[in-house]
């Protein structure tokens, strides 16, 4: 790079007055006057010079590039380089790109080198070019050989983490000596990203948090873009200590609280519990998106405040920002945690009828679990069965669900009957339907489904819990005995469940999926992961705070009332995050007003 400075100081032709111009030129006739007389004065004779006309012509018009390329005797690799280059800046144009590469592939005297390949693979990293990616790697194994250009290893690395591939993205990590803010940027995002896809594996969360300390043992210094990948890891884990740390550190060390910053510390304390500070954060934002709207509006539909969703909602179309799909989703959701069916149902007809989207497979999710959840199962079946496409697991396990809390057989039977074709191997819609029949004494209908799971080789999700004591967090799955405090957890739950008794609560072994006596189902119901985890947050912490768990599977409904009880018993809030939502339990009450 040096170098080339040093050329462009002492050849004249790089500080050439024409191509000053050429820098301000803005319409495609001033172009073609300038292109004329570099063409009668030579310069079009000179690499440099034609690498800035290419790169110019390429943003006023791609049709005219081109035509000055293809008029080109011998491309050389940096003119070849600096057109791909700038028309992967255009994903309407990412196709002629590959067509410039693959006649690059056939040139007889150049081939592709270190800078041939960043652009490309920044091009596949969306639909439908990820396949593309895959067949350049084999391109830079072949041209560049294993031990590649730095900033291809990290343009690498950027593409796999984009497909979600974090296995190949941390190997190519692994390879880098000295990874670079960027490159620390797409590793801690390629396992953000991948956390928050549904998986529910807080390991990949984990990792953020892991290697987000690596860098800052070396000489990176984080930006914007790596907190937003911290904080996100955050909400996944509901690790509120080390969210609020990650937010003081954005105000100390003068990052900006953009709206990305911001949309990812609301989307934070909102999933870690903190509504009134996710509030509080989002009114003061002076950046604020449609995302940032979906992020609050969001946190309020999984703490089940559905009309301040609502009222939200109509204050960012008052604003002036359009919804998107996102913004659609969380809304008819913050409807259907709280039964405000007609407001959904509008919400969902409005977008179409009001801004000319077309609804997608997860609005029709919402909107069949909206009526579910009501009762209204005829309905929600007819829109499984008429809507535009072919019904995934999700609106199938919805229909399920509502029929399993409407004690309605036929349609859970149907239902069920869909969803071992489309998703044989998912325990938790055996599971549902077991419960249903357990509850209305079925029990040889229940035997049959234990029995289908087992000649399928489907074994029930354990459930885990996590909970945060002093800034640690602490797993328990169910039954957990690894624990180092296990023994003091165990005797507190023996005393909880003595407790609980004094009460009158009575536990509801029905929907316990186990060949096993009535006792031994008690003491199951008793071992459920988030029960360990009250009762370790009840010995280890500050009585004062709540306790605060974030669990993988759908709350129990037994563990549902024991844990409402346990906060009157205990005079303690417990905040527990399921896999649907919120619910806060306090003075023997719980958020949902169980409707859930």
């Amino acid at each position: 790079m040096d170098r080339f400075h040093s050329m462009k100081s002492q050849n004249p032709i790089f500080n050439h007055p024409t191509l000053q111009i050429l820098e301000k030129c803005q319409t495609l006739r001033t172009l073609k006057q300038l292109h004329a007389h570099m063409i009668t004065t030579g310069l079009t004779l000179h690499t440099y010079p034609l690498s800035k006309l290419l790169l110019l012509s390429s943003t006023l018009a791609i049709t005219y590039a081109l035509s000055i390329f293809n008029q080109i005797p011998n491309p050389t690799i940096f003119l070849f380089n600096t057109l791909i280059s700038s028309l992967t800046n255009h994903r309407h144009h990412t196709h002629i790109a590959f067509s410039l590469y693959n006649r690059l592939l056939t040139h007889k005297t150049i081939t592709p080198n270190s800078f041939t390949f960043p652009s490309l693979f920044k091009a596949c990293g969306s639909e439908p070019w990820f396949y593309h990616g895959r067949a350049l790697h084999t391109h830079v194994l072949k041209f560049l050989g294993p031990a590649c250009d730095h900033f291809v290893q990290a343009s690498l690395l950027n593409f796999y983490a984009k497909c979600g591939k974090v296995g190949v993205s941390r190997y190519l990590f692994d390879q880098i000596k000295e990874p670079d803010l960027a490159t620390w940027n797409s590793i801690l995002t390629a396992y953000a990203r991948s956390a928050s896809s549904g998986t529910y594996d807080t390991s990949l969360s984990l990792k953020v948090l892991s290697f987000f300390n690596e860098m800052q043992r070396s000489s990176i210094r984080p930006n914007e873009l790596s907190m937003v990948a911290l904080v996100g890891a955050c909400a996944d884990l509901g690790a509120l200590s080390q969210g609020a740390w990650a937010h003081a550190y954005v105000l100390k060390n003068n990052l900006k609280l953009n709206r990305f910053v911001g949309t990812a510390l609301i989307d934070m304390y909102s999933k870690c519990g903190c509504l009134d500070l996710a509030y509080q954060l989002f009114d003061k934002l002076r950046e604020r998106d449609t995302s940032c709207y979906n992020a609050m509006i969001g946190g309020f539909a999984v703490h089940g405040y559905g009309h301040r969703a609502i009222s939200l909602y109509e204050r960012m179309k008052l604003e002036g920002l359009v919804p998107d799909d996102v913004t659609f989703v969380v809304t008819m959701c913050a409807c259907s945690h709280v039964g405000l069916v007609e407001e959904g149902c509008k919400v969902f007809e409005s977008m179409k009828e009001v801004y000319g989207i077309e609804p997608k497979l997860e609005h029709y999710g919402c909107l069949v679990d909206l009526l579910g959840r009501a009762g209204r199962l005829k309905e929600a079946e007819e829109r499984v069965r008429t809507m535009p496409m072919k019904p995934n697991a999700i609106l199938w396990r919805s229909l399920l669900g509502a029929a399993r809390v409407h004690g309605n057989l036929e349609i859970g039977e149907v239902a069920l009957k869909h969803l071992i074709q489309v998703e044989p191997e998912t325990s938790g819609n055996y599971v549902l339907l077991s419960n249903m029949y357990a509850s209305i004494d079925r029990w040889d209908d229940v035997n049959r489904i234990r029995k289908l799971m087992k000649d399928h080789g489907i074994n029930k999700m354990p459930g885990s819990s996590l909970v945060e004591i002093g800034g640690a967090m602490h797993e328990f799955l169910m039954g957990d005995k690894t624990h180092p405090y296990s023994k003091q957890v165990y005797l507190k739950l023996e005393e909880i469940n003595r407790r609980l008794s004094e009460y009158g609560h009575k536990p509801r072994t029905r929907e316990v999926l186990f060949d096993i006596e009535e006792e031994e189902k008690e003491d199951a119901l008793s071992y459920h992961s988030e029960r360990l985890a009250i009762a370790f947050a009840l010995i280890a912490s500050d009585s004062t705070v709540p306790i605060r768990i974030i669990k993988n599977l759908r709350v129990c409904y037994d563990c549902h009332v024991s844990a409402k009880l346990i906060s009157l018993i205990y005079v303690r809030e417990i905040i527990v995050r399921d896999r649907i939502r919120f619910h806060h339990f306090k003075d023997g009450m719980c958020s949902c007003l169980d409707y859930w």
